[in-house]
């Protein structure tokens, strides 16, 4: 996935919230090219992300591990389990894009801790992961607030910064404005990040969060080369909500005796 992402292929992911081996697997058979899994949002523990990571793989899935923030643990955790990869939230400066580089590889390019877990063959290929994951391993920064959008291009030329993946809801939120993408202040930090995204070596990413054809072409078409696409849960709940969509309709065509 690393080089893929450095060639700018155009990738499509799935994104897992809910966490359950069923629908990992529903979506690792899919047309997905990679996983992402949220823990900064759900209530996924390091267990269920073990299973999805394991489910993913097993698929032939790469799968990428968005964070609950800059903890070093939190990454750690994720790699030991085997990610290929992890998202970091809401990274602002360069001095953050470098400690959780720092988090993702071993030194003497960071400092991540060193264990035996099942990235390392279970203890039995510590010296393979060792030698090739500062290769392989992924590093996404989220970027999600104003100062973020401002140290952009800084934050990229970070070595071992892969790419980025930007959060405009927050993005607006951190103006004061959530949602509010029409406001000056938010365009304008949206276009500020849209022309990197067009001229930068450093692939762009994005959560298209409500699946749709068109919106999805929009997105492909402004530059983006790495997009999750939908949410298990979102795509779940909108299926239940559609199927059920008939019956108020057979209800009123069948009254009560």
């Amino acid at each position: 996935m690393k080089r893929r992402l450095a060639a700018k292929d155009l990738l499509f992911g799935s994104w897992n919230q809910l966490g359950y081996p069923q629908t990992t697997e529903i979506q690792a058979r899919a047309a997905f090219d990679f996983c992402a899994i949220d823990m900064e949002h759900t209530s996924i523990g390091t267990h269920e992300l073990l299973n999805s990571i394991q489910i993913s793989q097993l698929a032939g899935k790469p799968t990428l591990v968005r964070v609950s923030g800059h903890d070093p643990l939190y990454a750690k955790r994720a790699l030991d389990a085997g990610a290929n990869g992890i998202i970091c939230p809401m990274v602002e400066t360069v001095e953050q894009a470098e400690r959780a580089r720092d988090a993702v590889y071993y030194a003497p390019r960071g400092n991540r801790g060193v264990g035996l877990a099942r990235a390392q063959g279970f203890g039995l290929d510590f010296e393979t992961y060792r030698d090739t994951s500062n290769d392989e391993l992924v590093l996404i920064v989220q970027i999600e607030h104003w100062r973020g959008a401002e140290n952009l291009e800084a934050i990229l030329d970070v070595d071992g910064v892969d790419g980025f993946l930007v959060g405009p809801y927050d993005l607006s939120a951190s103006f004061g404005k959530p949602g509010n993408f029409d406001d000056p202040e938010v365009a304008a930090a949206l276009s500020r990040i849209a022309a990197v995204v067009k001229d930068h070596d450093k692939p762009a990413g994005l959560h298209v969060v409500h699946p749709g054809r068109e919106g999805l072409r929009q997105r492909v078409a402004e530059g983006y080369r790495f997009i999750a696409y939908g949410t298990d849960m979102l795509l779940f709940a909108k299926a239940v909500a559609e199927t059920t969509t008939h019956f108020d309709d057979l209800r009123a065509e069948n009254p009560p005796a």
